[in-house]
């Protein structure tokens, strides 16, 4: 207690001692002042430097009546002006180097006018110094940069005037304010006292002030809390409760009273999570590391006093108070917001499944219509070949022609389908732009000369003939935008026009217009020209026919090729569609020779046909043995596995849906089974369009996709392209293909050698280019590849053709793990062929 009186009294002393230190120093400090001012006013002599000012100006204006006089004077005296001029040449020099106008140098004003001053003599130092014809010849010059300057030299010594006098007005003001600061500061000492005493009084007030204010802080914090919607948990460092408001209590079912002393974790933590609780509160009391603890925002569950768990979002934050640290816990109730996003995610669940069901539902109907779709076409052109009366062949063409159309209409809505769920894949190639559009020109010329009507096609500025790109969906957007322009144009004219502009990225913009005289759209169908099933005329009597799904598919198909289409027309007038998408312009390739097949009376393939249905098997087998091809017919997948286990097919055709094993697994089975026909190639038929699924089918094991109906040019080319891997056989004659030997006959030996010699070269330099880091997943490789199983082909070669095969489709799909498999089956096949070439 006599400890804290002496610390009382000695602040008490200490708030009177030090003001008056204070004071005692201001006055010094004060007097000090006063003596200093007053000496430098006694020191203070600028008589003699506000002399020279002035006597500036007037040397200047010497100077310049010895100009105006030596005008006047047909001899003037040289002379006496560069006297003048030397005075005050002179005079500024002392301005701009002596060291007593060094303080006047820093004032701008002053050294902005001495700068223009200089300057302007610095430029007429080599007049005045020049000769005495040449300074008279000068004068008229000189006298114009004097006037010039005039200003200047007044205002440099009005400027300097000012700042002395200004100086001197400080001067005096100075002392008469420290005179001032120093009674002043003798009045503030004596009232000291005073102002201590009341400044005393004033911190008792303050601090009665404060405490009031503190306990109303307080008792506005406990309303806040005590109305919060959200929970109000407030903890010490073991756990114990301190604060429960209202909120908590409603939430949790506990009353304050009896929740107040009561461990946090056994009151509101589940027990699942009890034990992290607690090892998170002993961590805290060992270590002080606060994992949650101003984190934000976090779910949680808790639990409520009948033992429900709930989920609640969590923020903690800590506090000092005067009792230690205590954390405080804001929790709220999130149980109608989690059931909501439950209730989103299930909707969300339900639409994609919906359009799961879409999809699904227009593929199982894609497969049951292209089924009897198949057979019926099929029927149709077996039909098509037996004698028949002119208007039988008529009917013929007419099915033909209806089967065809619902064979458009079921790829259109599946392509629709396929681009609204973001499956729609493009399918670049290298294609003649020039030739496409001729094509559709040529192929749609009839029906416009049907309807009185020309079509033409032509360039704006530079063609660009070659380019990659998707040549099925471009000539699909074409033939709908030229075919609708075709239909409603009645003797007028439709022209088409192509233009490519430069891009970004080596892109190029390919910018197609179709133009038509035809009776235009009306403008509130303009809007929706483009939506599916939208038709410019929906009565039963129209004049033309469609689905009103053209435009729309188009405008799908453009967007799929990252370009726009836009529509202007003028009802009575015509039309204008405009389409522009990017492509890569390519150079023309070098025209490259067809593999040449033997006809099939020749070489008959052994063909294994696996189809469930009856009419579709009939149909492929006539296709297949009008053309001189042997056919074994399976009814299911079982039947295809066992029959190829026993007997090597040249080629397995194989339906996709079929009971007791369906043709994806009977195409595993074949390829794991090791039997006679495991390298055979399998060719998926069937009615299933969506890419997705066709790329399953080529990962089973199968070598290549037919999708129904089947046509007999179809068959054909797939027999053409897969012909069958023959095993490795001994070196000798025996390794020679019927193809080779028979080419061997027609051409001679003196002549096929150089032939087999160019591609045994041709074919080490591909491998060898492979070895050294070419890009096997590149467009170059799929080319060579293609390139060289066209001749390997001509030769009679079907194994190494097939590897080439492999590997060019495996470069254009731009799989990189694919085109590195094939390689190495390359490799062996070569390997195994290159004895056949040296027996030549």
């Amino acid at each position: 207690m006599a400890g804290r009186k002496r610390s009382k009294i000695w602040l008490r002393l200490a708030a009177f001692g030090f003001p008056a230190m204070m004071g005692f120093a201001a006055i010094a400090l004060l007097a000090f002042n006063v003596s200093r001012d007053i000496t430098r006013l006694n020191s203070a002599s600028s008589d003699n430097i506000q002399w020279t000012l002035s006597q500036t100006e007037v040397e200047f204006l010497q100077f310049d009546l010895a100009l105006s006089q030596a005008q006047l004077e047909e001899a003037p005296d040289v002379r006496s002006l560069r006297r003048r001029f030397d005075v005050f040449f002179s005079r500024i020099r002392t301005l701009r180097q002596a060291s007593i106008y060094s303080d006047l140098r820093e004032v701008p004003e002053f050294a902005d006018n001495l700068a223009t001053v200089g300057a302007y003599l610095e430029a007429v130092v080599p007049d005045i110094d020049s000769g005495t014809s040449a300074l008279q010849e000068a004068l008229p010059a000189l006298k114009a940069q004097s006037e010039a300057i005039r200003p200047d030299v007044r205002s440099l010594s009005v400027s300097g005037l000012n700042y002395f006098a200004e100086e001197s007005d400080s001067r005096r003001n100075a002392l008469s304010g420290t005179l001032m600061q120093l009674a002043a500061a003798i009045a503030v000492l004596v009232a000291a006292l005073a102002i201590l005493a009341c400044y005393l009084a004033f911190l008792n007030v303050q601090n009665v002030r404060r405490r009031t204010q503190a306990l109303e802080a307080s008792e506005r914090m406990n309303i806040v809390t005590s109305t919060a919607l959200d929970a109000v948990v407030v903890a010490d460092t073991s756990g114990r409760i301190v604060d429960f408001n209202a909120a908590a209590e409603q939430i949790f079912g506990h009353s304050a009273k009896d929740a107040v002393g009561c461990d946090l974790g056994e009151l509101i933590v589940p027990d699942h999570h009890r034990a992290a609780h607690e090892a998170g509160m002993a961590r805290l009391r060992k270590t002080g590391e606060k994992r949650v603890v101003g984190s934000g925002r976090f779910k949680l569950e808790a639990k409520r006093a009948n033992g429900e768990v709930f989920p609640v979002e969590l923020a903690i934050q800590s506090a000092d108070t005067k009792d230690g640290e205590v954390f405080i816990a804001f929790l709220r109730d999130i149980s109608h917001q989690v059931q909501a996003e439950a209730e989103l995610v299930l909707a969300r669940d339900r639409a994609m499944a919906g359009e799961k069901a879409k999809t699904d539902f227009l593929a199982t109907m894609s497969h049951e219509i292209r089924t009897p779709l198949n057979g019926l076409l099929g029927n149709l052109t077996l039909l098509e070949e037996t004698r028949l009366s002119t208007r039988q062949s008529r009917y013929i063409r007419n099915m033909q022609t209806s089967g065809k159309l619902l064979m458009s209409h079921i790829s259109d809505v599946l392509d629709i389908t396929k681009f609204d769920a973001g499956k729609l894949r493009l399918h670049t190639v290298d294609m003649n732009i020039s030739t496409l559009l001729k094509d559709i020109v040529d192929s749609l010329s009839g029906a416009a000369a049907g309807n009185g009507s020309t079509l033409e096609w032509g360039w704006t500025g530079a063609p660009l003939n070659w380019v990659h790109a998707d040549r099925d969906r471009i000539q699909h957007i074409l033939m709908n935008i030229v075919g609708n322009a075709v239909k409603f144009t009645k003797d007028g004219r439709i022209s088409i026009t192509a233009q490519a502009s430069a891009a970004e990225e080596g892109k190029t913009i390919l910018r197609i217009s179709v133009r038509d005289t035809g009776i235009g759209i009306d403008p509130g169908l303009l809007p929706h020209i483009f939506d599916d099933f939208a038709t410019g005329d929906s009565s039963y009597d129209r004049e033309v026919g469609g689905t009103g799904l053209g435009l729309g598919i188009a405008q799908r198909f453009v967007k799929a090729l990252g370009g726009r289409i836009t529509v202007e027309s003028t009802p009575g007038e015509g039309s204008v569609f405009t389409i522009s998408f990017p492509v890569q312009a390519i150079a023309a390739p070098e025209p490259k020779g067809e593999a040449q097949f033997t006809a099939p009376a020749r070489k008959r393939a052994n063909v294994l046909l696996v189809e469930d249905n009856e009419i579709n098997r009939h149909v492929a087998r006539e296709m297949l043995t009008a053309q001189g091809h042997f056919v074994t017919e399976a009814h299911n997948g079982r039947e295809a596995v066992e029959m190829a286990e026993e007997t090597g097919f040249d080629l397995i055709l194989m339906d996709i849906s079929m009971p007791v094993m369906d043709g994806r697994s009977a195409a595993r089975a074949i390829r794991k089974g090791g039997g006679a026909s495991a390298r055979a190639p399998i060719i998926a038929v069937t009615a299933n369009a969506m890419a997705e699924e066709q790329e399953a089918f080529l990962k089973d094991g199968m070598n290549d996709v037919l999708t129904k109906p089947l046509t007999r040019e179809g068959l054909l080319q797939l027999i053409a392209d897969h012909p069958s891997p023959a095993p490795p056989a001994p070196e000798g004659a025996a390794l020679r293909s019927q193809q080779l030997i028979e080419l061997e006959e027609t051409v001679g030996a003196e002549a096929l050698k150089p032939l087999l010699n160019r591609f045994a070269a041709e074919m080490e330099a591909f491998l060898k280019s492979l070895e050294n880091g070419q890009d096997l997943a590149a467009n170059e490789t799929a080319v060579e590849a293609h390139w060289i199983a066209g001749s390997a082909a001509t030769f009679g070669l079907p194994e190494l053709r097939s590897a080439l095969i492999r590997l060019e489709k495996a470069a254009l799909s731009q799989e990189r793990q694919a085109a590195e498999d094939a390689l190495s089956p390359l490799r062996n096949a070569w390997t195994s062929t290159k004895p056949v070439l040296n027996l030549f």
